[in-house]
Order: C-alpha cells, then sequence, then structure tokens
C-alpha cells in the first residue's frame, strides 16, 4: 500500500484537469488523467488499497464527480484530510469514496510511515501512534459497503 501525501487546497482540476470532463465520462476514460497536473507519477504507480493525505479543503472547486469516480475506480481505500470541500464530501458519499478528517493524522504523517485504518473503530495507525476520528455513521457505512448510493439503492429496493 501506497500514502500519498498532498497540502491545502487541492482542487478538482488538479484532482481531475476540466480539460477532460466532456471527453472523458468512464472510469476507464478518467484513470490515466488522474491528479497528472499534481502528481504526473499517480496514476501510473497507484494501487488498490493505497490512501491519500490531504490538507485543509480537500476538493474544493468544481462539482465534477470525474475525480471521486476516478480515485473509487483506481481503489483509493481513503482520502485522509484535514477538512474537506462539502461538493467533494457528497461526491465521495454518493460514489462509495470513504473521506475521514483529522488534522492530526495528516500533521503526523512522513514518507515512507506505516499507515492502518479501522473504520469500524475510528482509528488511523501510524506507525505505533493511534488517532482517532469520529467514526462514520452506519448509513454511511452501508453506502459505502454497497459501492455508493446507487448500489445502495438498489439493495434497499430489493429488500422490499
Amino acid at each position: 500500500m501506497n500514502v500519498w501525501k498532498y497540502g491545502d487546497d487541492i482542487n478538482t482540476d488538479m484532482l481531475f484537469p476540466g480539460k477532460y470532463t466532456y471527453t472523458c465520462s468512464t472510469a476507464e476514460e478518467i484513470k490515466p488523467h488522474l491528479l497528472e497536473d499534481l502528481d504526473p507519477t499517480f496514476s501510473g504507480k497507484v494501487k488498490k488499497g493505497d490512501i491519500i493525505f490531504g490538507g485543509k479543503n480537500f476538493g474544493c472547486g468544481s462539482s465534477r464527480e470525474q475525480p471521486v469516480v476516478g480515485l473509487k475506480a483506481v481503489g483509493i481505500q481513503a482520502v485522509v484530510a484535514k477538512s474537506f470541500a462539502r461538493i467533494f464530501y457528497r461526491s465521495a458519499i454518493n460514489q462509495g469514496l470513504l473521506l475521514i478528517e483529522s488534522s492530526d493524522a495528516v500533521e503526523s504523517y512522513q514518507s515512507n510511515d506505516e499507515v492502518t485504518l479501522d473504520i469500524e473503530k475510528g482509528i488511523i495507525m501510524i506507525n505505533d501512534k493511534t488517532f482517532s476520528f469520529p467514526t462514520l455513521p452506519s448509513e454511511i457505512l452501508a453506502i459505502q459497503d454497497a459501492g455508493g448510493l446507487l448500489n445502495y439503492t438498489r439493495n434497499k429496493l430489493k429488500e422490499q
């Protein structure tokens, strides 16, 4: 697992360049362009289970879905940031991408540190340090487990 660490105000154009907004709509089309202007190595090296650490206001900018769709499609386990832009946060819930706010964990993380997440207990382990975050509501966890809001809704309808 890799951890990718970025700073404050990482906007949606940095996550997925706006110039591709109308030409890339599927996850497979989006993946090669993820973070290409911020970190050209990302799309070629990212692996399922990787984690992104970010600063304040992660995901600010426009309300395009491509950044979240792409991060989910490449298998990002979670984005841990000091704070998230509201529209990005909602889009992440809709797509089933886990977002965790933890300023202390972001500040503590250094390159090559070992990171482990325990979502149910609300714990981030960085080497031998433990950082707590509020456990997520069961509805949010259920949406994530289903792979996003659309799948969650389909499953609920089947249960009726």
